[in-house]
C-alpha cells in the first residue's frame, strides 16, 4: 500500500477544496469498506486520503411532510432501522438491511454505496489490465461472466452496477445533492446519476473528481414501493438480480398508476424498465399482470455466455416486488 497524506476536514466546503480535478491521486474515505479493499488490491493507490468522519451534517436524517433528506455519511444500518424511512420507503430500507453483514452495515454509508467501484473480478485483479485500467479489452465478454450484465447492448464494459440502494432511490424519484468547486451546488436525479464507464478516466457515476455528494433527497409522495432481490447466499453477498418498484394506488383491487420498475445488478447502470412499467401501468396488480410485467422487463436482453440464467430471475423478481408493494400474499414464503 502506498504511503498517503491523511486529511480530516470539518465541513463539506473544506472537503471539496482538498479534492483534485482528476481521479487517481486523491480518494474520499467514508466507511472504508470499498476504499480499503481497492488499496489492498492495488487498484487505488492514492497519495491523499480525505476522511469524511469529521464532516458536519453528513450524518443527519430529516423526514418532513414533503421530503426526506438523508446525509451521505448516514450508515446503512441507520437507514435500515429508521422508523420514518421504514414507513415511507420500504424499497430503500429493506435493501439497506440486506447489505452485507452487521459489521458492513454499521460502517458502510449511503454515499459510499452510491459511489462504490464495480465488483468485476477482472477489474479487481491487480494482474488484469482491463478497459477500466487502461487496457484494450473487457475480459468478461469472452471470459468468466456469470455475475455480469445481461443488458449489454452498446457497452464496451459489461460490469453489473454494484449499488444496492440505487434501484429503490431511483424508483422513489430521489435526487443527490452535490457540492462542487467554488461552492457550486446542484441536484442530480438518481436516474441520471450513474454512468457506464469504458476507460480509466471514468467512474461508475457522473460526478467529477472534485464533487462531493452531501445528501440524498426523496419526495414524500405516499407511493406504494418495495424491493426484491435474488442472492446466491443470504449473508455478505451482492445480489445477483434486484428489482425496486413504486406506484400510486394498486392495493385492494385498485389499478396502479405512475408505475416505475428499476432493475439492478443486470446492467452497467441501474436500469429503469419502461417496457415493464407499460405492461402493468393502469392495471390491477395480480399474479397474471405481475407475470406479464416480468416478461416485459427482459425485452431486448442480450446475455453473455454464462449468465442467461439471470433472465428468469429478473422476471421473478419483478413479479414478486410488484406483489409485495401491492400487499398481495407472498406465495413463495408459504
Amino acid at each position: 500500500m502506498r504511503n498517503f497524506t491523511y486529511y480530516r476536514p470539518a465541513t463539506p466546503e473544506q472537503t471539496v477544496t482538498l479534492l483534485e480535478a482528476r481521479w487517481g491521486n486523491t480518494e474520499i474515505l467514508a466507511g472504508g469498506t470499498d476504499l480499503l479493499s481497492l488499496q489492498k488490491q492495488y487498484i487505488a493507490q492514492p497519495g491523499r486520503v480525505v476522511s469524511l468522519s469529521g464532516v458536519a451534517g453528513l450524518q443527519n436524517i430529516l423526514v418532513g411532510d414533503r421530503t426526506a433528506t438523508i446525509g451521505a455519511g448516514v450508515t446503512l444500518a441507520a437507514i435500515a432501522d429508521h422508523p420514518g424511512l421504514r414507513r415511507l420507503f420500504p424499497a430503500l430500507t429493506s435493501a439497506a438491511g440486506d447489505i452485507g453483514g452487521p459489521q458492513i452495515r454499521n460502517m458502510g454509508t449511503l454515499g459510499g454505496n452510491l459511489c462504490q467501484r464495480n465488483r468485476c473480478w477482472y477489474f479487481r485483479d491487480e494482474h488484469s489490465v482491463c478497459l477500466l485500467k487502461g487496457g484494450q479489452t473487457c475480459f468478461a465478454i469472452e471470459g468468466e461472466n456469470k455475475y455480469h450484465a445481461i443488458f449489454t447492448q452498446n457497452h464496451r464494459c459489461v460490469i453489473a452496477s454494484p449499488s444496492t440502494l440505487a434501484t429503490g432511490l431511483i424508483a422513489l424519484g430521489a435526487t443527490a445533492e452535490v457540492l462542487g468547486p467554488n461552492n457550486r451546488r446542484r441536484s442530480v436525479e438518481l436516474a441520471k446519476f450513474f454512468h457506464a464507464p469504458s476507460g480509466p478516466t471514468e467512474r461508475e457515476h457522473s460526478l467529477a473528481a472534485n464533487d462531493l455528494v452531501t445528501s440524498v433527497t426523496i419526495p414524500v409522495n405516499n407511493l406504494a414501493n418495495a424491493a426484491y432481490e435474488v442472492r446466491q447466499k443470504q449473508a455478505i453477498d451482492w445480489p445477483i438480480v434486484q428489482v425496486a418498484v413504486s406506484f400510486r394506488g394498486g392495493r385492494n383491487g385498485e389499478k396502479a398508476s405512475n408505475m416505475k420498475i428499476v432493475l439492478g445488478h443486470v446492467a452497467p447502470t441501474p436500469l429503469l424498465s419502461e417496457s415493464a412499467a407499460r405492461a402493468i401501468d393502469n392495471r390491477v396488480i395480480n399474479d397474471a399482470s405481475a407475470t406479464a410485467a416480468g416478461r416485459a422487463a427482459v425485452e431486448g436482453v442480450k446475455p453473455l455466455s454464462q449468465n442467461g440464467y439471470k433472465i428468469r430471475l429478473v422476471e421473478i423478481a419483478v413479479k414478486r416486488a410488484l406483489m409485495i408493494a401491492a400487499g398481495l400474499p407472498r406465495y413463495w414464503e408459504a
